[in-house]
């Protein structure tokens, strides 16, 4: 089966989390990875090629785009994975404009910038994969989250908005929203919980793995999984998907 054989792909949010396992996954099965993210010894601990970008501005998605395609070729596959979390966030009246305005920077300006660059290769070619990791937030919003809610709800209008504008080029668009996944962005928001409420982040967690059916919370390499599906050839039957990765839960 071809999957991902010799594709060149891009990874972003790589140093860890889904990121690295998604990185891994996808290059022991073929794929030509570029690992993506803002701290150098994350990447470097990888073993695959990497570049250290600020994905949150035009000049580091630019860099991360002509990198990858100075040193592996086209991007023929994007994994637009990474992102900035909610634990610092506040309710929405006590917000301050700064969280909203990072926030976008990093999880919905740089996707749009990153995908922007990459089509154009891919129209021409007549193939792509595109895959967003928005998460639950982005269908059912988090309560004192109203950055990071509006920014996955927006990456999943861009995902559906490059499967309508490139899907008559061989190119698929797709998103994955995860609930809960143990993750240091996700420990990070556990532990504010824990320290707002008086409680342990191990209780915030066993909390968090009671809303599934499986009574445990989703790991990093089952996002991975569907994300290195939705990546190769065989998924091109799948254009413009939200799909939850959930354990059969809503958040």
């Amino acid at each position: 089966m071809p999957g991902v054989e010799g594709r060149v792909t891009m990874v972003t949010g790589a140093g860890r989390g889904i990121g690295r396992v998604t990185a891994n996954i996808l290059s022991s099965r073929g794929a030509r990875v570029m690992a993506v993210a803002r701290s150098e010894n994350e990447l470097r601990s990888l073993g695959l090629d990497y570049c250290v970008a600020d994905l949150g501005t035009a000049e580091g998605c630019n860099l991360a785009v002509e990198q990858t395609h100075k040193r592996l070729g086209p991007v023929e596959i994007l994994v637009c994975n990474h992102g900035i979390g909610s634990a610092h966030e506040k309710v929405i009246w006590e917000q301050e404009p700064e969280v909203w305005r990072d926030t976008m920077r990093i999880n919905l300006d740089g996707p749009y910038l990153l995908s922007q660059a990459v089509l154009k290769d891919m129209v021409v070619r007549g193939y792509g994969r595109l895959v967003f990791t928005s998460s639950t937030a982005g269908q059912v919003a988090e309560h004192a989250g109203s950055a990071y809610n509006s920014s996955k709800h927006g990456l999943l209008g861009l995902m559906r908005s490059v499967a309508r504008d490139a899907g008559a080029f061989g190119v698929t668009s797709n998103a994955v929203l995860p609930g809960w996944v143990k993750t240091p962005m996700a420990d990070t928001s556990a532990k504010a919980e824990a320290k707002q409420r008086g409680i342990s982040a191990e209780q915030v967690w066993e909390e968090r793995a009671s809303l599934y059916p499986a009574g445990r919370v989703v790991t990093p390499e089952e996002v991975a999984e569907v994300i290195a599906f939705l990546a190769s050839e065989e998924s091109s039957g799948l254009n413009g998907e939200a799909i939850t990765v959930a354990l059969g839960g809503l958040m």
